[in-house]
């Protein structure tokens, strides 16, 4: 029963089934069995539980994306404790508040340290610990005053239940506070096997991972679902993306598949076309997620390596899967939308709650085992987030006469023009469809006539020479007047978030602040 429900007891099964395939490697390092991930994760709970994690407590960890992390990761869950992973990239005082908005018992990381977690982790009194792994055969050493010596039952005796709270992440954040979502082994369970079943992932299979393991894209649609499956992950060797060795990688670990970010899409196609690789893997599939796809980047990453390009829609809340185009053998993946629901229910809502018909836009909602029971201690957020028995995404969609869902935009984001709604996500696709621009977001500004005006941002590809009125004109070209932007700047850089996703509200408040001077500077300069 257990095998079903959490994912403990999903590793374990796709370990007894595939214990001598490859789970884990680090390019050009180390390989790990599934088998001897499953014992690397059995020991390195034990030591946990010898150093007094109990069932509940929340366990911080800040890696970058390693072996060690993973192990630590799935040994935390083991234990019955909940895993909180967190950017490296923080400061003291976010780091600060994170750890104890997670009300955080530990805090593990690598034997470096990552000093502003560790200034933070002082400051609160949380205990610290870091965790090693000199080579697969000798296991995981974790520095610890606890008692070592501890026997491996221990960890056998712990039953892992559906209802524990797994894992512990925070919303990006990108319309307010963040907020806290607590996930169990069965939200979990639950999505792997969605994304195993709509990919048709198998022991067969294997991924790069270009993005981040604290981020539940990486760590849900990559890492987990592989691992469920008896497929291969394959971490790069610095611990992060780098697109110089993402495709000698992608060729030599036999990739057949890989998920990313759109700005990660564009930073491979940018490479394709300035330095192509003497030869690609042939891939069964390259998914995108996390942001919207323009249908001319879809159009060129299929033409450039020669697989479908499936895009997905998801969330923290969710478990990360909500929906996503189907395999070619299952159906048609459409250019613009991000496909079918995928194991959960989902429907289009007005304000009164009342499902609105086929292409009619309202609020998209689902419910379904994937989906987190609620925000920690957000009373607020909860009576916003859960009404009418669904959970409300805050985004704006409509579903087509196939079932497809077609994204409009977030309800905070939808641009107001004098009484017009638009959607700065198709102002950003027209942007994208000019060959000579690399990136473009599209943002409302305050004004005094309509209430809300349309600006945009631009990057121009290398060597352009392309200028506002050309862009402009573009647009005219290609929009109906009202969508068209009043203003175009032309800059070098763009705030994203951690996860590479474009920050609409922080570009709108970085240009405004810019309005009155003629040159954009680079963010940070």
């Amino acid at each position: 029963m257990e095998n079903h429900l959490t994912l403990t007891g999903l590793l374990k099964k796709a370990a007894s089934e595939f214990p001598s395939r490859r789970a884990l490697s680090v390019s050009g390092k180390l390989d790990i069995t599934h088998l001897r991930l499953q014992q690397l994760i059995d020991n390195a709970a034990t030591l946990l539980r010898a150093s007094g994690i109990s069932p509940g407590d929340v366990v911080a960890l800040v890696f970058p994306n390693t072996v060690e992390f993973v192990v630590m990761f799935l040994a935390v869950i083991r234990c019955r404790a909940t895993a909180a992973p967190l950017n490296p990239a923080y400061t003291a005082e976010e780091f600060e508040f994170y750890l104890s908005d997670s009300e955080s018992k530990l805090l593990i990381t690598p034997k470096e340290g990552i000093q502003s977690a560790l200034t933070a982790a002082s400051k609160l009194k949380i205990t610290h610990v870091t965790a090693t792994l000199p080579d697969p055969e000798s296991g995981i050493s974790i520095s610890t005053s606890g008692d070592d010596s501890i026997s491996n039952d221990s960890v056998s005796e712990v039953v892992n239940d559906p209802s524990d709270v797994a894992l512990f992440l925070h919303t990006s954040g990108t319309t307010s506070r963040p907020k806290g979502v607590p996930l169990t082994q069965l939200n979990l369970a639950s999505s792997v096997l969605n994304i195993k079943s709509v990919y048709k992932l198998t022991e067969l299979d294997s991924t790069v991972l270009v993005l981040p393991l604290f981020h539940v894209h990486g760590l849900i649609a990559g890492l987990l679902s592989s691992l469920v499956s008896g497929a291969a992950v394959t971490l790069p060797a610095a611990g992060r993306f780098s697109a110089s060795t993402f495709w000698s990688d992608m060729v030599a670990y036999r990739a057949t598949w890989y998920t990313a970010v759109p700005t990660i899409h564009q930073i491979v196609l940018d490479r394709h076309h300035s330095k192509p690789e003497p030869f690609y893997p042939k891939l069964r599939f390259i998914r995108s997620c996390s942001a919207s796809l323009a249908p001319t980047v879809l159009d060129r990453l299929e033409e450039a390596f020669g697989a479908p390009v499936l895009e997905a829609y998801a969330m923290t809340e969710a478990s990360h899967l909500m929906a996503s185009n189907p395999l070619p053998e299952n159906g048609v993946h459409k250019s613009g939308s991000v496909g079918k629901p995928v194991g959960q229910e989902m429907a289009i809502l007005d304000e009164n709650g009342l499902r609105q018909p086929e292409g009619v836009s309202g609020e998209v909602c689902i419910r379904g085992p994937n989906v987190t029971k609620g925000y920690k201690h957000n009373p607020e957020a909860n009576k916003g987030a859960f009404t009418f028995g669904w959970f409300h995404t805050g985004d704006v969609g409509y579903l087509d006469s196939d079932g497809y869902l077609h994204l409009v935009g977030r309800i905070k984001e939808l641009i107001n023009r004098g009484g017009e709604k638009i959607s700065p996500i198709e102002v950003d696709a027209v942007l994208l469809s000019h060959p000579e621009i690399a990136q473009g977001v599209a943002f409302g500004v305050p004004d005094d006539k309509y209430g809300e005006e349309i600006n945009c941002a631009v990057i121009p590809r290398e060597d352009s020479k392309i200028d506002e009125a050309e862009v402009l004109q573009f647009c005219k070209k290609n929009l109906a007047a009202f969508k068209v932007p009043k203003k175009v700047f032309i800059t070098d850089d763009l705030p994203k978030t951690a996860t590479g996703k474009i920050q609409r509200r922080f570009v709108a408040e970085h240009f405004l602040a810019q309005i009155s001077t003629a040159k954009v500077p680079k963010f940070g300069a």
